[in-house]
């Protein structure tokens, strides 16, 4: 699978201008300054494919990418506190419509900072993609601001976090060296082609 060739296709700003779902979406989910940004251009080796920003909460629209096999979503990030509350209730919305649509989703890349303990936004997300049955992988990002014993630490305390949910893979990852890289685009690769 070449995740090289790709472009981007269409920014959503509302419900209503959401493209057709016409290929299989790997969507990317998170909370604001995750590094889902980072995460996406790491995959197909562009500095700046998905605008990284050291602001958070600047992507406001659902950004659409096109690769030969797929289409990769970005959604925007949940949880910045210097957001109106109009513009936080505009993200929700326009986030729950995309995923109460029918599109053809292939797989849920939901991102987590491995430095800190999941927040609130992040076990609802969790739990709602857990519940509903969806398909979908947890991204520990970050992972190369942790010195060796303090990831240990945390991967045991993430481990145990996330202890509820059960045949979740849990993929660590840094922007950095690219580590853990290959399990996402194999875990992309499994969920796109079966």
């Amino acid at each position: 699978m070449n995740f090289n060739e790709v472009s981007f296709e269409y920014a959503a700003g509302t419900v209503s201008q959401l493209p057709k779902s016409d290929m299989p979406e790997v969507v990317f989910s998170g909370h604001s300054n995750v590094g889902k940004s980072s995460l996406i251009n790491k995959l197909v080796q562009r500095k700046a494919l998905a605008r990284v920003s050291a602001q958070p909460g600047k992507t406001a629209t659902i950004n659409f990418y096109k690769l030969n096999d797929f289409r990769m979503v970005d959604l925007p990030g949940y949880g910045y506190a210097k957001v109106s509350k109009t513009e936080k209730q505009r993200w929700a919305s326009l986030v729950e419509g995309y995923l109460s649509s029918e599109r053809n989703i292939a797989l849920i890349v939901q991102i987590v900072d491995i430095r800190h303990k999941p927040t609130k936004d992040d076990y609802d997300m969790i739990n709602f993609l857990y519940n509903c049955n969806a398909p979908f992988v947890i991204v520990l990002t970050k992972k190369d601001k942790l010195k060796k014993t303090a990831y240990e630490k945390r991967i045991d305390e993430v481990m145990d976090e996330l202890q509820d949910y059960e045949g979740v893979q849990l993929i660590p990852f840094s922007a950095v060296n690219g580590e853990g890289l290959d399990d996402i685009k194999q875990a992309i690769e499994e969920y796109v082609c079966c």
